[in-house]
C-alpha cells in the first residue's frame, strides 16, 4: 500500500504539514501553474483541494482547475481520489470542474451532521464534536450521493464514484481527522495526474 497526495494550492501551507506529519502520508504541493500546464505529470493517490479555492481573495487555483478538468476527470477514472473542500465564494460555478453538477451556497456556521451509520467517510470529522461542526456552506443540488447532511437535510459532505475513482466534496471547515486523510490517501497504487 501507498500513501501519497498532492495539495492544490498556490504555495505550501499548514495543510501540506498536516497531511505529511500528522497523516503519515506523502504530501507533495502543487501550484496553480502546475495544475493548468498539460505538460505536468504526477503521480498520487490523492489530490486535495483545500477550502477557498475559488475565492480570489485567498487563491488563483479556480481557472487553473478548470483548465485541468479533463485530466482531473482521467485521474479519477483510472483510480485516483479527489477531496474537495468549500468553495468560500458566493458566486454560482465553483465547482463547474467537477465531473458531475454541484450547486454551492456559501454560509460559515456551525452546523449538527448526521452521517449514515455504515458511511466509510464518517471518520472526516472524528476528531469533532458532530453537534457543532464548522462548515462554510452547504450543497444545494449535486448530482451525488449525500453522506453528511443537517437533520433539516442541507448537504455538508458528498461522494460520487467515477470510473474506478471517488470524489469526495465538502463544506466542513476543519482538518479533516488525520485517520480519515491516511485512509482516504492510501491505496495499492498511485494513479498519473
Amino acid at each position: 500500500m501507498t500513501a501519497k497526495a498532492a495539495i492544490l494550492w498556490d504555495e505550501p501551507n499548514t495543510f501540506n504539514r498536516f497531511v505529511n506529519e500528522c497523516c503519515g502520508v506523502s504530501c507533495d504541493p502543487i501550484n496553480q501553474l502546475l495544475v493548468a500546464s498539460p505538460f505536468y505529470r504526477g503521480r498520487y493517490v490523492a489530490l486535495i483541494v483545500p477550502t477557498g479555492f475559488a475565492n480570489p481573495r485567498y487563491s488563483r487555483l479556480l481557472p487553473a482547475l478548470r483548465a485541468a478538468s479533463p485530466r482531473i476527470r482521467a485521474f479519477v477514472e483510472n483510480g485516483g481520489h479527489l477531496l474537495v473542500f468549500g468553495a468560500m465564494d458566493e458566486r454560482p460555478g465553483a465547482y463547474d470542474w467537477l465531473p458531475f453538477r454541484v450547486e454551492y451556497r456559501h454560509e460559515f456556521k456551525q452546523r449538527k451532521l448526521v452521517f449514515p451509520a455504515e458511511s466509510e467517510y464518517a471518520a472526516i470529522v472524528e476528531d469533532y464534536d458532530p453537534e457543532a461542526v464548522e462548515t462554510d456552506g452547504v450543497f444545494s443540488d449535486a448530482d451525488a450521493d449525500v453522506i453528511a447532511a443537517t437533520p433539516e437535510g442541507e448537504a455538508v459532505v458528498l461522494a460520487k464514484q467515477i470510473g474506478k475513482g471517488v470524489v469526495v466534496v465538502t463544506s466542513i471547515h476543519e482538518y479533516p481527522s488525520a485517520r480519515f486523510v491516511g485512509t482516504f490517501c492510501t491505496a495499492e497504487r498511485e494513479t498519473l495526474f
